[in-house]
């Protein structure tokens, strides 16, 4: 199903911690890359491998645990790499499995981990294993390793059952058979060129086994299972006449059948079997967008260790929608002995520096045009500061997804003629989709591709706005109140006082530190360290004891609208230096 097993040349990657380290998860900060836009380093427009490993430098710098690849699979790239065509190998444009060797070496000398992706939802269209079932006739082997189905209508022109496709459209295509004419039909929940696996299929499940054995074979420390939630289908495939997309949750008790089926969590529980025979220290982490509480079932000490906290990233900024959802993560992770994940930005969404531009609520995957409503800048960064603040403070787990430690913005400006994401064509021009938050870095403020790439040429697969250059890490390293720099503070000062260890109290409002517009506030403790983050249109005072280790923004005695501070208000305290924005 996929190309022969390929060993490094060189001795296999060992552990890269000691035995105290097998729950590195439960704390880490885990950094996201995807390689297309992090960097280029052969100058082709393309980010790459080894432009990734020429840069590691700064994500240790950052202070960072661990980096999570977006997939680098040979791919036509109809889905951003998400259409994965071999599991087991490079895509020639991003280099070779040496390549790869290279980067985890580097990686690992640096004490960063490396989690790699993991697509077992679907695959490519140009799949080995695709293009045979699609040469094969019905009801054979080849075509049992997905979901081919009859028509349903008197001729079969009608789609098995009335599911939809999360890029828009049917989730069905049909099929020219080998003779001429019309025949079955496949699933695929997202792009026509993405078929659906099935996972009813035990050969299907031993592949995969192979393919998890020969990434941990090279010594990756996990992975991070893309829509792992989709991988068992109801029995039967029955009608579900709502969207795929939007909130999965139970309607009158059922799950919708295409999600969260029960027949998941055995697959992850032959997973951790296996990630478990290795070393103890290798980790799954999902891709579930359920709600705390049915996410927390795949987390189960036997099954996944990490689940994206999702209800999380999708809050406003609003103090009382925040207080919830946190309280409620919490709540239910705690329930199973598992970490609470936070994350902000990733891929998939409209980065926080700009979603938090907007009031209220904003479609996270629909993208900007440069005809759309325009986020408000500086207050979108502004509140991505003060939200990535509240945010690494609490205790477990956190993501970041690359430039937003830069305070990137959303690319709104793209020409529509440089699209991608495949819901731009099935939308019919109506979505934009997810290219705006997936457009190169930019590492310096001038030059070809603003640092991007090694060549001279400036163009890159996705165009970079013209403004980008006054967002680069050359411009803001070592400068006193930059995004990078408040990132680099934060980090280090969770490390210093071990706040993904900690347990969050909510503190209350008392007699002597009175808050205007006081339920706009939120007000917390992780041991020894105090937050305050305002997200009311008024100043709030802080303790008259407090000692500010740091802020998003500058402050004296108040916090100012739309900032977080750290503060500690016991003796005085050396462990962390004040560093305010």
């Amino acid at each position: 199903m996929t190309t022969a097993d390929s060993t490094p040349a060189a001795a296999q990657t060992g552990p890269l911690s000691s035995a105290a380290d097998d729950d590195w998860w439960r704390t880490a900060v885990i950094y996201q890359i995807y390689p297309r836009s992090f960097a280029d380093g052969d100058g082709d427009g393309t980010g790459d491998l080894p432009g990734i490993t020429g840069r590691l430098d700064h994500l240790a710098d950052l202070g960072v645990d661990a980096l999570w690849l977006s997939p680098f699979y040979p791919s036509p790239q109809r889905d951003g790499g998400y259409d994965v065509a071999d599991y087991r190998a490079v895509d020639p444009r991003y280099g070779t499995l040496a390549d790869f060797d290279q980067l985890l070496a580097r990686a690992h000398g640096l004490g960063i981990r490396v989690i790699v992706d993991l697509v077992p939802n679907h695959c490519s269209s140009e799949h080995a294993a695709f293009r045979a079932a699609l040469a094969a006739a019905p009801g054979s082997d080849e075509r049992a390793l997905f979901h081919f189905r009859d028509g349903r209508g008197p001729d079969g022109s009608l789609p098995p059952n009335d599911w939809t496709s999360m890029f828009e459209g049917a989730a069905w295509t049909r099929v020219t058979e080998a003779d001429g004419r019309p025949g079955q039909w496949y699933l695929h929940l997202f792009d026509p060129s993405q078929p659906d696996w099935n996972w009813d299929n035990p050969a299907v499940r031993a592949d995969f086994g192979r393919t998890l054995r020969f990434w941990l074979d090279r010594g990756v420390d996990g992975f991070r299972v893309d829509v792992c939630d989709a991988l068992v289908k109801a029995p039967g495939l029955p009608d579900w006449p709502r969207p795929t997309h939007g909130v999965i949750e139970p309607v009158d008790g059922v799950m919708p059948p295409m999600w969260d089926q029960e027949g998941i969590h055995e697959i992850f529980r032959g997973w951790r079997r296996l990630l478990d025979s290795y070393d103890g220290r290798r980790i799954l982490c999902a891709e579930a967008w359920l709600p705390p509480d049915r996410a927390a079932r795949i987390i189960r000490a036997d099954e996944m260790h990490q689940a994206f906290n999702f209800r999380f990233l999708e809050t406003p900024w609003q103090a009382g929608p925040l207080r919830k959802v946190i309280t409620e993560s919490l709540a239910a992770n705690d329930a199973v002995g598992a970490p609470t994940t936070w994350v902000l930005s990733n891929h998939d969404v409209m980065r926080h520096a700009s979603r938090f531009g907007y009031d209220g609520q904003v479609e996270l995957e629909h993208g900007v045009g440069a005809d759309d409503p325009q986020p408000d800048r500086p207050l979108g960064l502004r509140r991505a500061r003060a939200a990535t603040a509240l945010m690494l403070a609490l205790p477990g787990s956190a993501y970041l997804y690359q430039g937003e430690e830069l305070g990137l913005p959303e690319a709104t400006s793209l020409p529509d003629a440089a699209r991608q994401d495949p819901v731009w064509e099935r939308s019919g021009h109506r979505i934009r989709g997810r290219d705006g938050c997936r457009v190169p870095l930019p590492w310096t403020e001038e030059g070809p591709a603003l640092g991007f790439g090694t060549g001279t040429g400036s163009d890159t697969w996705l165009p970079q706005p013209s403004d980008y250059g006054s967002y680069a890490v050359a411009a803001q390293r070592g400068r006193p109140g930059s995004t990078l720099e408040l990132y680099r503070t934060l980090l280090d000062l969770r490390r210093r006082y071990r706040l993904g260890e900690g347990t969050l109290t909510w503190v209350a409002s008392s007699d002597d530190v009175p808050r205007p517009g006081g339920d706009d506030v939120l007000h917390l403790a992780n041991g020894p360290v105090e937050v305050v983050a305002n997200l009311g249109g008024h100043p709030v005072p802080l303790p008259p004891a407090a000692r500010v280790l740091a802020a998003s923004e500058p402050v004296t005695t108040e916090v100012p609208p739309d900032a977080t501070v750290w503060f500690t208000t016991g003796e005085a305290d050396t462990t962390g230096e004040a560093n305010t924005a």
